[in-house]
């Protein structure tokens, strides 16, 4: 008898759960990828991880046939194929990791059923995720609203296993059925628009243990005063490599660790980078207990926000046209990388919904769709907190001052200046409010506001005073 392994956000063989469980069962291992986006409802990937997940199950690939394996692919229904290909040959379990996230649990389950009318073993493993998020409880037995206690709670009680060793061969059945090629999943963007994303990314689990390994030996000693710099290299940029599971939160979790323990790392900056994989964790946590929350507040009073409907402006703001250098930078990043510097991300996000006052589901919806690292539970916590509507939110009338946080974190402009070149010329004290510019500075800088670049969108000090009626209204 055979073994299937069905692969999805899991995209790799080192310290792989459900991997290692289907190898140690009597008989071959199919691995196999289902592509169906039409079971995940609106949160199917979009165009930018479409083009990370085929560059990514190619690497897949490659990684499978250096041990002797191929990748099988197919489309259509997850239960039904899994049915036939079972079938085929001649497998009686299936073996894959825990999805979180509603639309994944909901199609997972439903496969489940079908695989158990068939009387086939299913065996579903962790690996997502460092904690389960049913067992990591408050005192009064319910789940974490803020971080903070949720994050000492999870240090005192969640025991982190070391990674498990990629196997080195993987006997695959002799006979199988013919699946599809990866061209015919149709994920690269047509015409292509990802010259940008080939430039910056190197999807596959290769890249990701690469990336890990820079992070550690090069970065992390900096990590507390570099973590909010958009204009250097200082944080990892692993999320995308997460998203689609390259490399295990555990592996990441121990490599860090390992650091700590050896003094190759300033403990203090080290533990300060595990506080950000704490930080996804409670957003899996937060998704777990509270699956609306993709697109309804977890702060139930702020359905009554007085949201404004603007198209013209958020399609001003999502192509980096709002006359707000920063924010006008992170989107233009976004577009170009498929990635924002975390501290930008923020202000992007509060610019949206506070000083636009636009919902900020179509901010999410924007990202999801712009995102090589799109992952549903930490876009979702990341738009809520930016909104100041969901678990450990800022208020919603603190408002982020774009022009401040520009002069704050990107002090010599290094990073306005390369994404927004047409204010290049200006000088420092002008580049993050280009209005406030005598006429002379603006033609010395070859900038004609209305024109080169675009006139703010807002005036910062009545957004404030708007932003804060409507929190007024609301109570």
């Amino acid at each position: 008898m055979a073994s299937l392994l069905w692969l999805d956000n899991d995209l790799r063989i080192h310290d792989h759960e459900a991997l290692r469980a289907a190898l140690a069962d009597p008989g071959p291992v199919l691995p196999m990828f289902l592509w169906a986006p039409e079971t995940l409802g609106d949160w199917a990937p979009g165009g930018a991880s479409r083009w990370w997940l085929h560059h990514s199950l190619q690497a897949l690939q490659a990684r499978l046939a250096d041990r002797g394996a191929s990748l099988h692919l197919a489309q259509g229904d997850p239960g039904q194929r899994l049915r036939e290909l079972a079938e085929a040959v001649d497998a009686d379990t299936v073996h894959w990791t825990r999805r979180l996230g509603p639309e994944r649990a909901r199609r997972d389950e439903r496969a489940r059923e079908v695989l158990a009318e068939a009387s086939l073993d299913v065996h579903v493993h962790d690996g997502r995720i460092l904690h389960d998020p049913a067992e990591v409880e408050t005192t009064s037995g319910g789940p974490y609203r803020v971080f903070t206690p949720f994050w000492d709670r999870f240090q005192a009680e969640v025991h982190v296993p070391r990674p498990q060793p990629a196997p080195e061969a993987i006997a695959t059945p002799s006979s199988v059925p013919e699946g599809c090629e990866l061209v015919d999943l149709d994920l690269l963007p047509t015409p292509d628009w990802a010259h940008g994303l080939r430039e910056t990314w190197r999807p596959g689990e290769a890249g990701a243990h690469q990336r890990l390994a820079t992070v550690v030996d090069d970065r992390l000693d900096a990590y507390l005063e570099a973590r909010d710099r958009p204009d250097v290299e200082g944080t990892s940029r692993l999320s995308p490599h997460l998203a689609w599971g390259e490399i295990s939160p555990r592996t990441v979790w121990w490599r860090v660790k390992d650091a700590i323990l050896d003094g190759a790392v300033d403990p203090e900056a080290a533990r300060g980078f595990l506080r950000q994989v704490g930080w996804r964790e409670f957003g899996y946590h937060l998704i777990h207990h509270f699956p609306q929350t993709p697109t309804e507040p977890l702060r139930e009073k702020y359905e009554n926000l007085p949201w404004r409907r603007a198209p013209d402006e958020l399609e001003r703001w999502r192509r980096g046209r709002t006359g707000f250098p920063l924010v006008d930078a992170g989107l233009r990043q976004l577009w170009h990388e498929g990635w924002i510097h975390n501290r930008v991300r923020m202000v992007v996000g509060a610019f949206l919904a506070k000083h636009l006052l636009l919902p900020w589901q179509e901010g999410a919806e924007w990202f999801w769709d712009t995102l090589v690292d799109a992952d549903l539970a930490n876009n979702t916590l990341g738009w809520q907190w930016a909104a100041g509507c969901g678990a450990d939110a800022q208020p919603f009338f603190r408002m982020f001052n774009p022009m401040t946080q520009g002069e704050d974190h990107d002090p010599d402009g290094a990073y306005v200046r390369r994404w927004v070149p047409e204010l290049a010329d200006l000088p420092d004290e002008y580049l993050n409010r280009p209005w406030e510019a005598p006429p002379e500075v603006l033609a010395q800088a070859d900038v004609e506001l209305g024109e080169d670049y675009p006139e703010p969108i807002v005036d910062h000090g009545e957004a404030r005073a708007r932003a804060q009626s409507a929190y007024d209204r609301i109570g």
